[in-house]
C-alpha cells in the first residue's frame, strides 16, 4: 500500500511539473505576442534569447519555445547572423492579411446573419460598447484587443468552426496592424461595426456581407496609409 502510495505521489509530482513548464510557456508566448502587438518590441528590433529571458525573469527554454512559435506566426524572422527580430509589416504582409481577411470576414458575417441568436447579438453589442468606452479613455491598447475579439466573436456566431480554426492566428496580426493606427481608426471602426451587427441581427445575410466587406476596405485603407509605399 505504501508502495503504491509513493508511486502516486511520483505520478503527481510529475503531471504538476509538466503542467509548470507548460503554463510557463504559455505565459512566455503571450506576453512575447503583447509586446510585438503593442509595439513594446519595434518592428526590426533584435530579441535575443538572453535578453527575452532577462526581461521575463525565466530561463531560457521557455523563452526559445516561444520564439519557435512566433516566428511560426510572422510576427519575429531569424535572419543570419542576427538571430531573431520583430518583423516588419511591409506593404506586401498588410495587402496579403486584408486580402484573407475580406474572404474569411464576409464569409463569416453572412453565416453569422443566419444562425445569429440573442445571445450572439448581445456579446457582440457588450464588445461594441466596451471599445467605445475603451476609445473615449484613451486606452487603445484595450480597443485594440476588444477589435479583434469582436470579429472573433463574429466568427462564433457564424458557428463554423473551420473558420474559427483558420482564424486564430490571423487575429494576432489584425491585432498588430490595427494598434498602429487605433487613435485615428478607432471611432469609425465602431460605426463599421454598429452596421454590421444591426445587418445580423436582422438576419440580413446579403446586408452583412456588404457591411463586413466595406469594413474590411475601411480597415485596409487606413492601414495602407499608415505604410510607406516605397
Amino acid at each position: 500500500m505504501e508502495h503504491l502510495d509513493g508511486e502516486a505521489a511520483r505520478d503527481n509530482v510529475v503531471r504538476t511539473i509538466g503542467a509548470d513548464h507548460v503554463a510557463l510557456r504559455e505565459q512566455v508566448l503571450a506576453e512575447l505576442r503583447r509586446r510585438i502587438v503593442d509595439g513594446e518590441y519595434s518592428q526590426g528590433e533584435r530579441l535575443t534569447e538572453t535578453r527575452l529571458a532577462d526581461d521575463f525573469g525565466v530561463s531560457r527554454n521557455p523563452v526559445r519555445e516561444a520564439l519557435r512559435v512566433v516566428e511560426a506566426e510572422g510576427f519575429v524572422q531569424i535572419l543570419p547572423r542576427r538571430g531573431a527580430v520583430v518583423a516588419t509589416l511591409d506593404e506586401t504582409a498588410v495587402r496579403d492579411l486584408f486580402a484573407v481577411r475580406e474572404q474569411l470576414e464576409t464569409l463569416a458575417a453572412g453565416l453569422a446573419a443566419e444562425r445569429v441568436t440573442p445571445e450572439g447579438i448581445a456579446t457582440l453589442r457588450r464588445l461594441i460598447d466596451d471599445a467605445s468606452k475603451a476609445t473615449e479613455a484613451e486606452d487603445f491598447d484595450r480597443v485594440a484587443e476588444l477589435n479583434s475579439a469582436f470579429h472573433r466573436a463574429v466568427i462564433e456566431v457564424s458557428e463554423n468552426r473551420w473558420l474559427h480554426s483558420i482564424s486564430s492566428a490571423m487575429y494576432y496580426h489584425v491585432h498588430w496592424v490595427f494598434r498602429v493606427g487605433a487613435a485615428q481608426r478607432a471611432p469609425h471602426s465602431s460605426e463599421e461595426h454598429v452596421r454590421l451587427v444591426d445587418a445580423i441581427e436582422a438576419g440580413d445575410a446579403e446586408a452583412a456581407t456588404t457591411a463586413a466587406r466595406l469594413h474590411v476596405e475601411a480597415a485596409a485603407k487606413a492601414a495602407y496609409g499608415q505604410r510607406p509605399t516605397a
